[in-house]
């Protein structure tokens, strides 16, 4: 059988689970919950997490970048200039070039602000990075970043953080129908059914953060969630069954006494 392997700017990963690293109560849960999802690439917030200053706790002494594959974020940025800034800066440290932009649009409900993050993908694709777009469900926006050289689209599910899950399974599926790029759920996500339903859509991969790190008990949504997106992607796969508005009889209708 061949290997499913998420392939993303020429780099390849056996999981399709992406885990952010915020929110747990200690770098030490973080790594556990890590370790247990399966997960080969965390999101990192180059403005939050401390990977730099070696007086206090390092994000690298938790989890080893030799292993698992450091994503640099811009979480926290509402402009384009924050987001090229924090970006390059990401790359001084640490010479990351595979990242993911993320430019809000407002702190309430911090949506994707989408004219910025068109104008940034194209910049930082220009400067060499390989861009995976965190974005709005909009088929046509998610074409264009296509079009400026963004390496993944990765549309949200719900607004960050609010466990709400898939709201437009509808737009989900034409951003499908309409790119080849790696396609992954971001933000939203609230429990581990909700990422089987992300994959059994065509998605290649999901990033869950939130619904890992403050469930009642993290390390055990982290394996949920694991099997869950296996789940989803074999069922995908597989090709589920034609829907019908009739009931079909699952047993022979010929030799019956």
């Amino acid at each position: 059988m061949t290997k499913d392997i998420l392939k993303i700017a020429n780099k390849r990963f056996h999981s399709r689970l992406i885990v952010g690293t915020g929110k747990y109560k200690s770098m030490n849960e973080c790594a556990k919950a890590v370790k247990l999802s399966g997960a080969n690439i965390v999101t990192v917030a180059v403005r939050r997490v401390n990977i730099t200053d070696k007086k206090k706790p390092l994000l690298m002494d938790y989890i080893d970048p030799k292993k698992i594959t450091y994503l640099p974020n811009t979480a926290g940025c509402f402009n384009s200039m924050e987001a090229l800034r924090t970006l390059r800066l990401a790359r001084e440290i640490g010479g990351w070039k595979l990242v993911k932009l993320e430019v809000l649009g407002d702190k309430k409900n911090l949506f994707p602000e989408m004219i910025e993050t068109l104008k940034s993908t194209e910049v930082l694709s220009k400067e060499g990075f390989k861009v995976m777009v965190y974005c709005n469900d909009d088929p046509l926006m998610a074409k264009r970043l296509e079009n400026v050289g963004a390496c993944a689209i990765m549309p949200l599910a719900a607004p960050i953080g609010s466990g709400l899950g898939i709201q437009n399974k509808v737009n989900i599926k034409i951003i499908r129908s309409q790119t080849k790029l790696p396609l992954i759920i971001d933000a939203g996500l609230g429990q581990a059914s909700d990422a089987t339903i992300a994959m059994e859509l065509g998605c290649d991969g999901v990033l869950v953060n939130t619904a890992i790190a403050k469930a009642r008990k993290p390390l055990e949504m982290a394996l949920a969630f694991k099997n869950a997106v296996i789940a989803g992607r074999k069922s995908f796969l597989s090709g589920r069954i034609d829907q019908t508005l009739m009931g079909k009889r699952s047993s022979p209708t010929k030799g019956i006494i």
